[in-house]
């Protein structure tokens, strides 16, 4: 791994979903241990774009940011930008083409070759473009700077199965590839050893975990070692298929106490007959019937969703059986898109694509109902009690309200009073909800109970650090972990004895 001669800043913009958040840990874990330090003042040497290629207008916003640092690139001697992710793994060398200020671009499978392109680029005074087409090393095998001390994404697969006819991302990461559990339990102990009270397990197409080794049933089992770790007191994973989504994963899920109260399970139509078109491999029934055995086992699960409206030949038919399906789901919320073409997938060159228009007004009409239905599930957490896990920044309107904001166990969004005890980022917050609004609830009362963790230790050291401050040995909750630094590289097994 090349050094460099100077200390060199970067800095990392993330578009696109959790996959390419936790892709951007590894971008910055890689360029720190070459020898790079995060920019504090905004004006980076390097920067990097991990772009996506799935969402709308995914190109228009990877161009005009680029555009913007083209007078950045002129001004600054030794500036240099990096574009990385799905969509320069979709258009590589087209992207020097119409930015040629750029410096580098890589793919998907190459992440971990990002400073020696940069080092290239410098000494070769050109562009240097690398994308390959099969995997180089997983992911998380490469150093990690986490963006968070108390929560932290684990990759236990890579790539996709499923011919969706919407979706350009098996084109674009390949092929499932499934770690070993063994891997995959090493990297969430040493996430745990670092302080993280919470883990969000990352797949593709999550819950086929195993696939590559002929074990149907190994998600669940997963799932289940993964709950005996001790001190991991919260699992998550995204996103599973339904196709795939069997019961001993809901017993895993109900039986295993650190596994969350929480489900996001992709929808994307109610009809039958567009389901067919999307190659997607259930059907509205399938789907219900599994909302029906989650809630039996975990009464108070928290079911979300994703929903394509306007896909090609979708009538008002097939739209009123998506609103009856959505009617009947009561998800507590919905990541809702309007389609739009994708070049490259089959259903780009479908006949009957719907009139925008008509796509708007469905959407519109689609919103409409899961608002109410989210508002409803919302006022039915009043008068709750709730576990928060305290964040940083999901409250947008904190600093003016003086709140603080956390998910609860089923991940609804919470702002509350602090109280007497302010608690810091990574401890747990007892509230009671008293109030409710679609997209989050309110505890205006305060805190009833705090309990100061390893996580918010973390915090408090990762700030100390920061600040060049000496933070102090034990703290708030003494035990394992406490008075280490949080590490920034490679997971290490601690062997007992």
């Amino acid at each position: 791994m090349p050094t460099t001669s100077a200390l060199r800043t970067y800095e990392v913009k993330t578009f696109g979903c959790q996959m390419n958040v936790h892709d951007s840990e590894r971008l910055r874990g890689s360029l720190e241990e070459a020898g790079y330090a995060e920019a504090v003042d905004g004006r980076p040497d390097v920067i990097v774009i991990n772009t996506c290629a799935v969402r709308e207008n995914a190109d228009q916003k990877l161009y005009g940011h680029l555009g913007h640092l083209a007078k950045t690139k002129r001004e600054r001697p030794g500036f240099q930008i990096a574009v990385g992710g799905c969509l320069a793994q979709k258009d590589r060398a087209s992207i020097v083409d119409r930015a040629p200020w750029v410096d580098v671009v890589f793919g998907t499978h190459n992440i971990g070759s990002l400073p020696t392109l940069l080092e290239r680029s410098r000494h070769n005074g050109e562009a240097e473009v690398e994308i390959l087409e099969a995997l180089e090393v997983f992911p998380s095998t490469l150093p990690t700077k986490r963006e968070s001390t108390y929560a932290g994404w684990v990759s236990i697969s890579v790539g996709c199965n499923n011919t969706c006819t919407f979706c350009i991302v098996p084109s674009l990461r390949g092929k499932e590839r499934d770690r070993r559990p063994g891997e995959i339990l090493a990297e969430v102990q040493a996430l745990v050893d670092d302080g993280a009270l919470e883990v969000t397990l990352l797949g593709q197409n999550v819950n086929s975990y195993g696939v590559e080794f002929g074990d149907r049933l190994a998600f669940g089992k997963l799932l289940r070692a993964a709950g005996e770790i001790d001190g991991l007191e919260r699992i998550r994973f995204t996103s599973p298929h339904p196709a795939a989504f069997t019961d001993d994963v809901i017993d895993a899920m109900a039986e295993t106490e650190a596994v969350m109260p929480q489900l996001h399970m992709p929808l994307q139509s109610g009809s039958d007959r567009v389901l067919r078109a999307m190659r997607r491999s259930y059907r509205s029934a399938r789907f219900l019937g599994i909302l029906d055995r989650v809630r039996e086992r975990i009464p108070h699960a928290a079911i979300t969703t994703d929903i394509i409206v306007g896909f090609p030949g979708e009538t008002d038919e097939d739209f009123e059986e998506t609103m009856r399906v959505v009617e009947a789901s009561r998800f507590a919320s919905a990541f809702t898109f309007q389609y739009s073409i994708r070049p490259g997938t089959p259903a780009a060159t479908m006949p009957d694509q719907v009139p925008k228009e008509v796509v708007q007004e469905r959407f519109e009409r689609l919103v409409a109902l899961q608002d109410r239905i989210s508002f409803e599930e919302n006022r039915a957490q009043v008068g709750r009690t709730v576990d928060v896990l305290v964040s940083v920044g999901e409250g947008k309107k904190d600093a003016e309200t003086h709140r603080l904001s956390g998910r609860a166990e089923d991940n609804r969004l919470v702002h509350f009073a602090p109280g007497a005890e302010s608690p810091r980022p990574g401890d747990i917050a007892t509230v009671r909800v008293t109030h409710a609004a679609p997209f989050h609830l309110l505890a205006d009362e305060g805190p009833i109970a705090v309990r100061r963790t390893r996580a918010g230790d973390a915090w408090d050291r990762s700030q100390a650090d920061s600040c060049g401050v000496p933070a102090p040995v034990g703290g708030g909750a003494a035990g394992a972990g406490a008075g280490r630094p949080v590490s920034l590289g490679l997971p290490t097994l601690r062997i007992g004895t």
